[in-house]
């Protein structure tokens, strides 16, 4: 990061050096474009632009257009119309610039020759989609970004369908790890479902610009998927590390496999993903670094006092049902919207003795208590020491640790500075964040844990760490199985839904008017 700003410095400073140059061909003192605020007043009265420039000259990387503007205005000068030149001249000013400059043959025309000027209707179209698509990546990369939502793991608080704008000033806008990429596309190039949209010629270190606040519980955060740093690219929805404990690392490597559970599947290429180019997950964010958390029989704990409890919240339930059960029509009139079997469109069945699977909310569950026919309705928690079909899917993904959805823990997560005693128990917990997130080289022999080759019974986190959960806490996917999300992996904060579509109705019916343009609720 050092050598990136020191580059930077280097190019606006050679850039200045240019326009010294054209101050003196212009018949200007050249010193004048070298003074902060005056010199840029100064040139943008020699361009004959608006003063109100500076005001967004002067707004971090925004100003990065209005530069790009100034230089090819500067370039009109020097009787360089073409495209090929402004690209030149704003991606490398700081060579072409002083090279026009030391120029002795170099002349310059009037501002009147400038604006006589004419572009064809192509130039006009090239320039326009060129000044939008750098504006609006600038704006994407750092300020606002759209997302959608495309699974129920946040369902009530957050729909199916919902398409959010998230501020990434909220927690400050990280610079790309990957910047040379094609705009728009984030991993995967448009209309392909394995060409890499990104170039790795360039590859950046992990820094945060200036942010308005620090993650806080119970936010909605979007982060890259940190189990998402190795995708099989026929498997991308699934999670590679369980693909390895469920297939075999062999299976990996040779592109296909079989599984007594999973049935035979094509994985194709494996790839390694940079952190800025793996998929964007957003759940809740329930516990912030330095944190002790545990769930106690569906409850979560955070340093031992029971956690908030955001009013959408969901679990599964068993519900006991008298006669011909429930109808869609029945539940959705009382507004219970729970779950339903994509296959058949009706309720999941746990037994042919009037017993359903059905995901409530508090709010829901009370309704449904009401209808004559509901005899119990239980919550579905899984014990300690579960197992699933799937081999240690519940983090630390070791089988030595017995954790299930609804009995997790008691963890402390890492947070910068922190200082924990290290050793064979607790290992598998904090082993991904010292090895993959850190960079350190681990292992064990004999018993004694070496880190970058020294024995250690202590280790010291250099990042912060998140815990991250869904409102829909039975059909969610998050720490629970795939563990912290470092810091360096955080996005932004979601805070506006712009559209929603419901993907149940109909055409017409389609839009939830009532969630068009509304700040999100983060309670």
């Amino acid at each position: 990061m050092t050598l990136f700003i020191t580059l930077c410095i280097l190019y606006f400073a050679a850039t200045h050096i240019g326009f010294y140059l054209f101050f003196e061909k212009l018949g200007e003192d050249g010193w004048k474009s070298l003074i902060p605020f005056y010199g840029t007043w100064v040139i943008l009265e020699t361009i004959q632009k608006p003063k109100w420039w500076i005001l967004f000259y002067y707004v971090p990387f925004v100003g990065f257009v209005v530069w790009m503007g100034i230089i090819v205005e500067f370039l009109k000068r020097a009787d360089k119309f073409s495209f090929r030149d402004h690209a030149i001249g704003v991606i490398f000013a700081g060579i072409y610039l002083p090279y026009l400059g030391f120029k002795k043959d170099l002349k310059l025309i009037s501002l009147e020759d400038v604006k006589s000027y004419k572009k064809s209707k192509t130039r006009e179209w090239v320039d326009a989609i060129t000044f939008a698509v750098v504006a609006a990546t600038i704006i994407r990369t750092l300020y606002f970004e759209a997302f959608t939502i495309p699974t129920s793991s946040l369902e009530k608080t957050l729909l199916v369908g919902d398409f959010l704008f998230v501020s990434k000033i909220s927690y400050g806008a990280r610079i790309p790890n990957t910047p040379l990429s094609f705009p728009f596309a984030h991993h995967t190039m448009p209309l392909t479902s394995t060409l890499k949209s990104y170039l790795e010629w360039i590859k950046l270190p992990y820094y945060r610009l200036p942010s308005l606040g620090e993650v806080k519980r119970n936010d909605l955060v979007v982060f890259n998927f940190p189990a998402g740093d190795t995708v099989a690219l026929n498997a991308q929805n699934q999670v590679y590390a369980q693909l390895v404990r469920d297939y075999g690392e062999k299976a990996m490597k040779e592109g296909s496999g079989f599984s007594n559970i999973l049935g035979p599947q094509e994985f194709g290429e494996v790839v390694v993903r940079p952190v800025d180019k793996r998929e964007n997950y957003i759940k809740r964010c329930v516990g912030i670094p330095g944190d002790t958390l545990s769930v106690v029989d569906s409850k979560l704990y955070i340093n031992h006092k029971l956690a908030y409890v955001p009013k959408n919240l969901q679990y599964n339930y068993r519900v006991s049902a008298k006669g011909r059960g429930f109808l869609k029509k029945d539940l959705l009139e009382k507004d219970i919207t729970t779950e339903f079997n994509p296959n058949t469109g009706d309720l999941y069945k746990i037994s042919d003795y009037g017993e359903y699977q059905m995901t409530l909310t508090e709010r829901s569950k009370g309704r449904l208590s009401q209808f004559p026919n509901v005899k119990s309705i239980d919550k579905m928690i899984t014990k300690k020491g579960y197992r699933s079909a799937r081999n240690n899917e519940i983090f630390p993904n070791d089988a030595r640790y017995d954790w299930s959805v609804d009995n997790f823990g008691p963890i402390v997560l890492p947070k910068q500075g922190l200082t924990i005693q290290l050793n064979l128990e607790n290992l598998p917990v904090y082993k991904k964040a010292i090895s993959t997130y850190e960079g350190k080289d681990l292992k064990v022999e004999n018993g004694i844990i070496y880190i970058d080759d020294q024995a250690v019974d202590s280790y010291t986190f250099s990042m912060d760490y998140y815990f991250m959960m869904g409102d829909n806490r039975h059909n969610s996917q998050d720490s629970r199985f795939w563990g912290f999300v470092p810091e360096d992996h955080v996005v932004g904060k979601a805070v506006f839904i712009w559209m929603s579509l419901d993907p149940n109705k109909s055409f017409l019916n389609k839009i939830r008017w009532n969630r068009l343009f509304t700040v999100i609720d983060h309670s």
